[in-house]
């Protein structure tokens, strides 16, 4: 006998949340999503995704709640009007571990329960079905929607209670936003210094110092095009920015740095790629 699908409402179709649905509707899962630019959306209707008008509307009836949205902000504005009664709310936006403890303390006290699951990867990931996911909430939670995850990522984790998971996806965060700086930093100096940029790349990768996203950020480096972002430098700065307000009993000095740094990129390249950090480290902008 054929088992019926739990009906889903996924709020937010942006650069991440857009084909992380369609992931979910090619395995057949029934989907109503609400975006604020609603014409984001309806790129899935052809999917055979249903399209609402509001966050409330796409609720109504479905039995899980996805949110993949830009920021405790847009996921509490997106829930406002939304009844949770006896439902179950996937928090898949990348906030802090403060905000997400609040959202499930309201979702817990109108009835509904709360699983956080940031995801680390960009928009390839998102397309293939190779995000990493980290969830904190619930074990039966965890249970009831670790089908659906798997259809994101094909080892969801359940990292512990709620604020964990958002906890750990925003110290991998940090970690990008640095460990671009410092590949930046390296390669305008190589560069400054008439160094071939092959013999260094050959002997970084060779060493315990390599990180696969230097690669992936090189290309976009050295032609100063940033465009067709995966993750908008206003997003990374957004996180650090979080990062820093959450981890009250560091030194997060160097974060000031990365902020001044990534906003300085960002005043010049608007929305475009994190990688634009670079134009910023090398005086470009």
């Amino acid at each position: 006998m054929a088992t019926t699908k739990p009906a889903i409402a996924w709020l937010g179709a942006g650069l991440m949340g857009n084909p992380m649905a369609g992931r979910l509707l090619d395995e057949g899962y029934p989907i109503r999503v609400w975006n604020r630019t609603r014409a984001k959306a309806e790129t899935l209707s052809s999917q055979g995704a249903a399209i609402a008008d509001t966050p409330a509307d796409a609720v109504t009836g479905s039995d899980i709640v996805f949110t993949m949205l830009s920021d405790a902000q847009a996921v509490e504005t997106a829930l406002g009007d939304v009844a949770l009664s006896g439902k179950t709310l996937v928090q898949m936006s990348t906030i802090g571990p403060g905000e997400n403890r609040r959202l499930a303390g309201q979702v817990n006290d109108a009835g509904g329960v709360y699983l956080e699951a940031p995801v680390l990867g960009s928009i390839p990931e998102a397309r293939s079905g190779k995000l990493i996911i980290m969830a904190g909430g619930p074990e039966a939670a965890y249970a009831e929607v670790r089908p659906m995850l798997t259809c994101l990522g094909p080892e969801p984790r359940l990292i512990g209670s709620v604020g964990q998971a958002s906890a750990l996806k925003l110290a991998l965060n940090q970690l990008i936003a640095s460990l671009t700086v410092a590949f930046s930093t390296s390669l305008g100096f190589v560069e400054e210094n008439g160094v071939d940029v092959d013999s260094f790349m050959e002997i970084l990768r060779q060493s315990a110092l390599y990180a696969p996203t230097f690669d992936k950020k090189l290309a976009k480096m050295q032609e100063h095009d940033y465009r067709n972002p995966n993750f908008p430098t206003e997003h990374l700065i957004k996180d650090i920015d979080l990062f820093k307000r959450e981890a009250r009993g560091l030194d997060t000095t160097m974060l000031d740095v990365l902020l001044q740094l990534y906003r300085r990129a960002q005043a010049g390249h608007g929305r475009e790629d994190y990688s634009c950090v670079y134009d910023a480290v090398t005086g470009r902008c």
